[in-house]
């Protein structure tokens, strides 16, 4: 469930229900079954004609005990600054998926992550808004997402 003060008048202070929007118009067109260097790119093409600000394929370090080492580790995006997004072709997204983004927005420090699932007959289904310190953060919550 999203956290009520996350929300304002419908909308999320942090633009993520823009980059919703832009990810569900790549769906809408492409459908399942592609790669997700294919979704990658659609999906920065999107952001762009949509006017957001975006990184692609940001390096990641780990900070180990105040040692920063860089284990090979990339974002897929980050947009505005403020919003990751782990893009992914799966059969199901499972725990590790939310895992695996709870721990890069910790690293990172940003704010809120999208962990989105291209290989899905709706892709509302798909789709999970995680925080790093929310403790329900962790479970499957289907994004309430408006049809235009």
């Amino acid at each position: 469930m999203i956290a009520q003060e996350d929300r304002k008048n419908g909308r999320f202070e942090d633009r993520s229900d823009e980059v919703i929007g832009a990810l569900i118009e790549v769906h809408r067109h492409l459908g399942p079954g592609l790669l997700e260097s294919a979704y990658e790119a659609c999906v920065c093409a999107e952001l762009c004609q949509r006017g957001l600000k975006f990184e692609q394929q940001r390096p990641l370090a780990v900070d180990y005990k105040g040692v920063r080492l860089d284990c090979g580790y990339r974002l897929d995006l980050v947009v505005e600054e403020s919003i990751l997004l782990e893009l992914k072709a799966v059969e199901r997204l499972l725990p590790i998926h939310e895992a695996q983004v709870i721990t890069y927005l910790r690293l990172s420090r940003l704010p809120v992550g999208l962990l989105v699932n291209f290989n899905a007959t709706v892709l509302r289904n798909a789709l999970r808004r995680l925080t790093p310190n929310h403790p329900k953060s962790f479970r499957s919550s289907v994004l309430p997402v408006q049809n235009k």
